[in-house]
């Protein structure tokens, strides 16, 4: 079967001894080569089991008994994708290689960690990674991977909303129950509920197997019999099917809560949440709810998002709008950092405002802009540095894994000409979608989340407490068996892999390596007299022209940077002379595949030593992407962007302080060692000072000033970026960099030189940041001090950090 809307090749075969199912994509031109394999996992309480399972069949297995394989496969690799990854009814282990025989290298050891895991037999690998009892001095404790790793999820407030609202949403099914597990429910997990599971779903006859790529289609089958030969089709398997939930007559709302910080201003969160359907949705109805979702929510000028962030009730959009990746589609939209008395008016707001957009429609510029944003983010199918193949993969697999056609999961062409085609005949599709799947859908639940500064310590005291009623249960000799058991898995831990395990493992020999050096086609000018570097690459890009100009940052001043992260925002969302915000945006929306800008924060390279922490590449960057027809639309949208957007539009810069605050709030408990990271980072280095000024901690504790002096005094923090602005838009430090093929690049010239000549002549005046780190180093930087934060959350985030090299030392590859 083909699939044109990406020149593959599809060819379904099932095991004919096991049942197994496989799909291998012949994909002439990636080199990117992936494979995957995909267990149906719906679990039946919150123990954890298939996220522990995840976890634990990667700890050795028949060929492979060393504890950690793919810790020893990495060092010997060259993939471009490892993992595994657990949803609520399915578990997946994709890996990506460029070379063939390291491909199949991966493809072995996956393989053999999921069908024959060493944790079948091996009772420990659970209890290092599910959960197990420590003994320290009198008292017990919990301890495991898993078991900690949802403490910390259990601490965060969107985390916490996502599962009530899922749970809510599908009491009857398997959805109803967590599956990577509640702290208070993992410690009833078993060995034999754990072997159990594993033997029940992890059965090549509950298997979804995908090859992608350019290698020998039958190397690949011939390889997947060599491991499921052994397995016979069983006469009864383990039901793995998913149900579906009826749907609910009455809406219903939930209240829960969150942990928040003792003495802090309390924030609520409230979201109203549908599912849409209760039986197979068409292809066209689906693409049909992917553009109403861009409508609604894809902008921050959209309809929905713009009427909710505009109503002051709360600090940033939440509830992600559509979700596609279960069984049936959820809707859900609310508002985070809201007074908690002011919840009722958020969910009277959501079910008022889509009412209303229900009833009036959507104007045509936008529908415009929606379908032009949709269609071509999918005929591009740009997946960054995620391997295509993966992605292909997991859209299949939204279809295959519930007995549906894969190749319809990936497929759009049809889908989107009927809609088009319904559109032209003046047929209100998405009034009529709202209507049917959200106005009238009595499926609904409001999930209201109230903070509470004291769930943390009860949530400790009873755990403490159930664990002192089991202290008070043992005798002696439970005791010793406990000790016993954690001194065995400690020594366990820290003893080295016998050398015939490590031997085992497969790896890569020079010769295994491709000598040939990999080079992008790069052509380096100047434009005309302008002096402005121009950057070309002459590949196939399917008609499409890859623009990007990168600003020298680093002549800003110290004191504005923390008003960058506001700034990149605002060229794009906050209008210009010409065109308001929402016209703007649907202006690009349009014309455009996108335009987007962010900075790029790195040190300057020196061959073989290493670098100096104080020499940086600083860099704003504004993207945008065309086909050829609309390079001359790119090129005066990016010059609006850089040169003419409205910088006193403080409604909508209050509005992007508001919403950096509450998501940093949000990121530093769920990601605290990133933050952690960030913060020791900032002691010893001008890109680590940088880095924390505008996104760490430092950055969350200006924030709340900034957003009161944006509110009471827009004027002086407007003067703040045109002063910013001013001193980064300079000819002097700009550089363009253009992809395309041989038509495009053409067109992109001329828009260069228009861009290179539109920006103002000259470079930064006065002292720039890396001038003040110079002068007031001792000053600026961090003290080099031991730090403690706090944070409402279940568990402890630690980093320690020392510089390991000076510069100028020589780097080699082996350290």
């Amino acid at each position: 079967e083909m699939v044109e809307e990406y020149n593959t090749r599809v060819i379904m075969y099932e095991h004919k001894k096991t049942g197994a199912q496989v799909m291998s994509v012949l994909a002439p031109e990636e080199n990117n080569k992936v494979f995957g394999v995909v267990f149906r996992t719906p679990p039946s309480d919150s123990t954890g089991v298939p996220h522990i399972l995840e976890h634990s069949v990667l700890c050795g297995s028949r060929l492979y008994p060393s504890k950690e394989p793919f810790v020893d496969l990495l060092k010997g690799s060259l993939q471009t994708f490892l993992n595994a990854f657990t949803y609520p009814d399915r578990t997946c282990y994709p890996v990506a290689s460029t070379n063939a025989k390291d491909f199949y290298n991966l493809i072995s050891v996956y393989l053999d960690a999921v069908l024959h895991p060493r944790a079948m037999h091996d009772e420990l690998v659970l209890k290092q990674e599910g959960w197990h009892l420590e003994l320290d001095g009198d008292k017990l404790s919990y301890k495991g991977v898993v078991f900690n790793e949802m403490k910390g999820v259990y601490s965060s407030p969107e985390s916490l909303m996502q599962r009530a609202t899922q749970q809510a949403l599908f009491p009857d099914n398997t959805y109803g129950v967590d599956s990577g597990g509640d702290p208070n429910a993992i410690t009833d997990l078993t060995f034999d509920g754990f072997k159990s599971f594993h033997s029940n779903f992890y059965h090549p006859s509950n298997a979804r197997v995908f090859f992608y790529g350019d290698d020998d289609p039958y190397k690949r089958l011939e390889l997947l019999d060599s491991f499921l030969k052994d397995f016979e089709r069983p006469t009864a398997p383990a039901d793995s099917s998913v149900q579906w939930q009826p749907k609910l007559q009455e809406p219903r709302r939930i209240v829960e809560q969150f942990p928040s910080a003792p003495g802090s201003t309390p924030k609520a969160m409230l979201t109203v949440n549908w599912v849409l359907n209760h039986a197979p949705v068409r292809p066209e109805d689906e693409m049909a709810l992917a553009v109403m979702d861009h409508l609604l929510l894809g902008t921050p000028s959209s309809a929905l998002r713009k009427r909710l962030t505009q109503s002051g009730l709360g600090e940033s959009v939440a509830g992600g709008g559509l979700g596609g990746e279960l069984l049936q589609e959820t809707f859900s939209v609310g508002l985070k950092g809201v007074s908690p008395e002011d919840t009722p008016k958020v969910e009277q707001l959501v079910l008022d405002s889509i009412a209303e957009i229900a009833k009036e429609g959507f104007e045509q510029d936008a529908i415009d802009a929606s379908i032009n944003s949709v269609e071509f983010s999918l005929r591009e199918f740009n997946t960054g540095s995620f391997p295509r193949g993966l992605s292909f993969m997991l859209g299949c697999m939204s279809k295959w894994i519930y007995d549906g056609s894969p190749t319809e999961g990936v497929r759009f062409e049809a889908a989107l000409a009927a809609l088009k085609e319904r559109l032209a005949a003046g047929e209100p599709v998405f009034q009529t979608l709202l209507q049917k799947l959200i106005v009238e859908n009595t499926h609904r639940v409001t999930v209201d989340m109230q903070p509470d500064p004291e769930l943390e310590a009860r949530r400790q005291a009873e755990e403490e407490e159930k664990l002192q009623v089991l202290r008070d249960s043992m005798d002696a000799e439970d005791l010793k068996r406990i000790a016993d058991e954690a001194r065995e898995l400690q020594e366990a831990q820290e003893a080295e892999d016998p050398p015939e395990a490590r031997a085992a493992i497969p790896r890569l020999s020079l010769e295994d390596l491709d000598r040939t050096e990999k080079e992008v086609p790069t052509q380096v000018e100047a434009i005309g007299d302008t002096g402005v570097p121009l950057l070309t690459h002459d590949l196939s890009t399917n008609g499409i022209l890859y623009t990007d100009l990168a600003l020298d940052v680093t002549g800003a001043s110290m004191e504005d940077l923390e008003l960058l992260p506001l700034l990149v925002r605002m060229l794009t969302e906050s209008g210009t002379s010409e065109l308001d915000e929402v016209a703007l945006s649907r202006r690009i929306g349009t014309y455009t595949g996108g335009i987007g800008v962010s900075t790029l924060r790195t040190l300057k390279h020196k061959d073989g030593t290493i670098s100096d922490p104080d020499d940086v590449v600083f860099r704003l960057v504004v993207r945008g992407k065309a086909v050829e027809s609309r390079v001359p639309e790119l090129a005066s949208l990016l010059e609006s962007v850089l040169l003419d957007a409205q910088l006193s539009n403080g409604r909508r810069g209050a509005e992007i302080l508001r919403e950096a605050r509450a998501g940093l709030r949000s990121a530093v408990v769920s990601s605290g060692h990133s933050y952690a990271a960030l913060r020791t980072g900032a002691r010893d280095s001008l890109l680590g000072y940088v880095s924390e000024l505008m996104g760490g901690v430092t950055y969350l504790q200006r924030l709340e000033a900034l957003q009161a002096e944006a509110e009471s005094d827009w004027p002086a923090v407007q003067a703040r970026l045109e002063r910013l602005r001013a001193s980064i838009v300079r000819r002097g430090g700009l550089l363009i960099n253009l992809t395309g093929n041989g038509r495009t690049l053409s067109a992109g010239r001329e828009l260069a030189e228009r861009l290179a000549r539109a920006v103002p002549e000259g470079g930064a005046s006065g002292e720039g940041f890396v001038d003040a780190w110079k002068s007031r180093r001792d000053e600026l930087v961090l003290p080099m001090r031991n730090e403690g934060l706090v944070v409402p959350s279940q568990v402890n985030y630690v980093v320690k950090s020392a510089r390991l090299f000076d510069a100028g030392e020589e780097g080699k590859g082996s350290s």
